[in-house]
């Protein structure tokens, strides 16, 4: 008896310890899409208050970790044309190149760049990738009555050497994320506004906070849409440069 006993005992703690996985695959298998267009329009608030207005559109083709992206600024005239090219891995981090009309050809962001900036954004080069399940590993720390709050190691190379995320219980979307490095908190994501567009429950407004900059972006998304015909040519270093 005392063996059974152990075994059942045993098996749930498998049961548990696979428990924040399948959270998060559940997250994923609702917000799985085979591509996505939006534009969108970032208030960026910094010191003294300062807003400064951008714009840009996003295409992407694929899924999760095995996908590519396009990004290209629309607004203001100092950025026109501004683009970058994100191909994401399911096994390492992803490839980046940053196209610039005024330099007249691309540069590709190196590993240990990816931490900065991305052009006057509260957005890392890191956080534009599209990260898959398996490249984490999950630990459930809180569970209460609207959402679960997961931590998260990456195992791929990051600037990050954890965080948090929490999902809403109701519809398993991930409203807020918060990211740590070695020093302490460095990056929080609210996600707001969530509408279902084709069935996926979306959020139309994000907010990142880079709090060691102490600076705010605002991300609104309009004319958002999911599973478009797009072609794989529309997301390669030519189509890049053609985009400005």
């Amino acid at each position: 008896m005392s063996r059974l006993i152990a075994l059942g005992l045993l098996a749930a703690l498998v049961i548990s310890a696979q428990e924040p996985r399948q959270i998060m695959e559940e997250v994923q298998r609702r917000q799985r899409s085979d591509s996505q267009h939006y534009e969108g329009t970032l208030e960026v608030l910094g010191k003294g208050n300062r807003i400064v207005t951008k714009r840009w559109v996003f295409d992407r083709l694929g899924t999760f970790g095995n996908s590519k992206g396009m990004l290209r600024f629309m607004a203001p005239p100092e950025v026109k044309g501004v683009g970058l090219l994100i191909v994401n891995h399911p096994d390492r981090a992803s490839d980046q190149w940053l196209w610039r009309p005024v330099v007249g050809r691309e540069q590709r962001i190196a590993l240990q760049d990816r931490s900065t900036r991305f052009f006057g954004t509260d957005f890392s080069f890191e956080d534009l990738e599209e990260r898959d399940i398996p490249q984490f590993d999950y630990k459930l720390v809180d569970d209460d009555k609207e959402s679960w709050k997961l931590e998260f190691k990456p195992r791929k190379s990051s600037q990050y050497t954890h965080g948090y995320l929490w999902v809403n219980k109701d519809n398993y979307t991930v409203v807020k994320m918060e990211s740590y490095n070695k020093k302490g908190l460095v990056r929080v994501i609210d996600y707001r506004d969530f509408v279902q567009i084709k069935g996926i429950w979306t959020p139309r407004t994000t907010e990142v906070e880079d709090v060691t900059r102490k600076s705010r972006t605002t991300l609104k998304y309009d004319k958002l849409e999911y599973n478009l015909p797009m072609k794989d040519s529309d997301f390669s270093l030519d189509a890049l440069h053609r985009g400005s």
